[in-house]
């Protein structure tokens, strides 16, 4: 550190920092901190270099560690590093580049030391580390009774983040102060528990009446880093001419590195593991305030969910900027407005990560003025295409956010005008979709589809029985609405039934060799005991396939005059249904399939058989059915699931929310330190029910 730009590799010969990490106390008015923070090093910006950056550190900030609670160092930092902060607050409006340039310098200083600590030595540790004083007069340690830097941090983050406005020149502060937030709460990543954080002093700091009553203000302002989708100021990051990067606040206005400008980051760069910069990570790094801010707010909402969160409230509260009635606050919190068209059009563009379906799924589940606001969307398809695409690449894609984007589904197929408007939107060229050339489908139709390759995919590789529940939930929601289906969506819904029936004969065959083997065990009923596992399968198997027959059945009782090509179908395969006319578990809805195959059959057979083909035959369904009697059916409850959550969702969405963290390129944690991956948390516990 110093005037001079640093290299990590210089950093073990670097004369300020063995200063700061040895055994001499430094006041926090000490002239040394002018000179420490005059440093220009390029912040790493993939994976590997923040690694670099870890281990040129570790020597040092072991040092740190062990003389830090003598001397105290650290919690001048800290100080220092408020100091910078408040000036910076004051100096803003005055374009006080340097000052920016030495806040930034403080944050990234601090948040090096802090992940080192957190990782190392734990919460308790680190807390006990910063809250120490340098030694007063006497030789004596002056010890904090409270936790006043670590709140006097967080509070200075936060001012930085609502106050400072965002231009150039103060990007990368913005960008070094939620990164500081992120490494403060990935505590809970050193933890056995996803519940660790209703007792961490540094969530309780977070979540406490004082620090959240900006909490509007904060969520609202990170949603706008994400909405805005800011680049990073051109030249911030650059390359010397030996092509390594150099840190470069606004080098338009002012280039403290004399190095000259190169090309900006937008080019694809090498790793040094020889993957591309695209294959290091997934993260934009165009815009990486947006990418972090949105991971911030993540992990705000979604840790101390059973108790008060304000951040929480916050997010599920807000109301659109256009709307004009009056804002109701709920559990004391004031919904802040923001603009929900922007907002809107920032999720359908930026790259269906996970971290983006998460906030769509958390505003759409809980937040009913963005749900209500985005189902009346006529471009829906923007929204829902590219969530098609995630359950369509599902190799490609993790169970998570596989089964998020299901979710997502689930909830919009909640509401009829949903239901409705799908098969009113007509989409061309679909070239993603390989299975078949469809040169012009519905939304509906495609979805249809798309959901049924999903459910095909988890009964074959995943076996994930909330997943293929919320696949059937979802089709049996929209069946009332299906319309005009497409003679292929027609066929895929018939060819489902049949690949699970002919896997029902199969497996009816297997359970009954086993009971008719040498092995089989009678029990006092006279009943034969096969294999257990079998049996379970069976029964989930019958399940599905009466969840199969059941959205045919409604679509048949609501729309059959709308879908002459399900009809076609139906007559086409109708032998699919004879092995399960006399079944006990389907007798009944099976007759209903079997009096519009009876009547539409008997229909054909009035049609002059020597003409007929595929035109004549849809010519009179589309006859048969203005014949059709209404009341023919047998009437069966509606089909209508709605999703809800378990009682415990943190157990499966704080280890989903820092796995997506750690996945980022500007933050890395050692996995060997990790613990909450480690314990059985993370496990799917969001569930289905009628």
């Amino acid at each position: 550190m110093g005037t001079s730009p640093s290299r990590y590799d210089d950093l073990s010969r670097n004369v300020c920092l063995e200063r700061f990490c040895g055994k001499e106390c430094i006041a926090p008015d000490d002239p040394f901190w002018n000179r420490f923070l005059s440093f220009n090093m390029r912040p790493p910006v993939t994976r590997n270099e923040q690694i670099e950056l870890d281990s040129r550190l570790d020597a040092m900030c072991q040092r740190l560690l062990t003389n830090n609670l003598s001397t105290g160092n650290f919690g001048s930092l800290i100080q220092v590093t408020l100091t910078r902060t408040s000036e910076l607050l004051a100096s803003v409006t005055n374009q006080n580049i340097m000052s920016a340039w030495q806040t930034y310098n403080a944050l990234f200083a601090v948040r090096c030391i802090l992940k080192y600590l957190v990782e190392t030595v734990g919460e308790m540790e680190m807390i006990k580390h910063a809250e120490t004083v340098p030694k007063v007069p006497s030789g004596e340690i002056k010890e904090s009774s409270t936790i006043l830097k670590l709140e006097s941090l967080f509070e200075a983050l936060i001012e930085i983040i609502i106050d400072v406005p965002l231009c150039e020149f103060t990007y990368v502060v913005h960008l070094e102060a939620v990164n500081c937030l992120l490494v403060l709460l990935s505590v809970q990543l050193f933890s056995q528990t996803s519940a660790t954080s209703v007792y961490s002093t540094v969530y309780r700091i977070v979540m406490t009446h004082e620090a959240s009553i900006h909490a509007p203000v904060v969520v609202c302002t990170l949603l706008h880093n994400f909405a805005q989708q800011e680049h990073a100021p051109p030249g911030l990051l650059t390359r010397d001419a030996g092509g390594s990067f150099v840190f470069n606040i606004a080098a338009g206005l002012w280039n403290v590195i004399t190095m000259g400008m190169g090309s900006t980051l937008k080019n694809i760069q090498v790793s040094s593991n020889g993957a591309t910069e695209d294959e290091d990570k997934k993260r934009d790094t165009e815009t990486p305030l947006a990418s972090q801010s949105l991971l911030l707010l993540l992990v705000l909402t979604n840790h101390c969910t059973t108790t008060h969160n304000p951040y929480r409230d916050a997010l599920f509260s807000f109301n659109n900027i256009q709307d004009d009635e009056t804002i109701m606050p709920t559990k004391a919190v004031i919904p802040f407005r923001f603009n929900f068209d922007k907002l809107y059009n920032t999720i359908c563009k930026v790259s269906n990560s996970d971290e983006v379906t998460l906030l769509l799924y958390m505003l759409l589940h809980r937040n009913p003025s963005i749900k209500g606001h985005i189902i009346k969307r006529t471009d829906i398809q923007l929204l829902v295409t590219p969530i098609l695409q995630i359950l369509y690449h599902a190799p490609d894609n993790t169970s998570h956010h596989i089964y998020m984007s299901l979710i997502i589904l689930l909830i919009l197929s909640e509401d009829d005008s949903f239901n409705k408007r799908v098969h009113e939107i007509m989409l061309k060229g679909v070239t993603w979709y390989t299975e078949r050339c469809i040169s012009e489908i519905s939304l509906g139709g495609l979805l249809i589809l798309v959901v049924i390759r999903t459910l095909q995919y988890n009964m074959l590789k995943m076996r994930d029985k909330y997943l293929h529940t919320n696949c059937l939930a979802a089709l049996a929601n929209m069946s009332a609405q299906f319309r005009s289906l497409h003679p292929y969506v027609s066929q895929r819904l018939l060819s489902l039934f049949e690949t699970l029936a002919k896997k029902h004969a199969r497996l009816e065959v297997k359970i009954q060799t086993q009971s008719n083997s040498e092995t089989a065990v009678i029990n006092v009923n006279g009943d034969v005991n096969a294999n257990s596992d079998l049996i379970q399968d069976l029964t989930i198997l019958e399940e599905v396939l009466r969840m199969v027959l059941e959205i045919i059945n409604s679509c048949l009782t609501h729309r059959l005059a709308h879908n002459p090509n399900l009809v076609y179908t139906l007559l086409y395969k109708k032998d699919i249904f004879q092995s399960f006319r006399t079944h006990s578990a389907f007798q009944d809805i099976i007759q209903n399939i079997y009096s519009v195959i009876n009547f539409f059959s008997y229909k054909l057979e009035q049609t002059d058989q020597s003409q007929i083909g595929v035109t004549q035959v849809l010519a009179a369904i589309q006859q048969g059915t203005m014949q059709w009697p209404k009341d023919r059916l047998r009437k069966f409850p509606e089909l209508k699931f709605r999703y809800v959550e378990e009682e415990q969702p943190e157990e499966f969405f704080i280890p989903y929310v820092w796995s997506v963290v750690c996945q980022g390129a500007l933050l890395y944690w050692s996995a060997k330190n990790i613990k909450l991956f480690s314990s059985n948390s993370g496990e799917q516990t969001t569930i289905v029910v009628c």
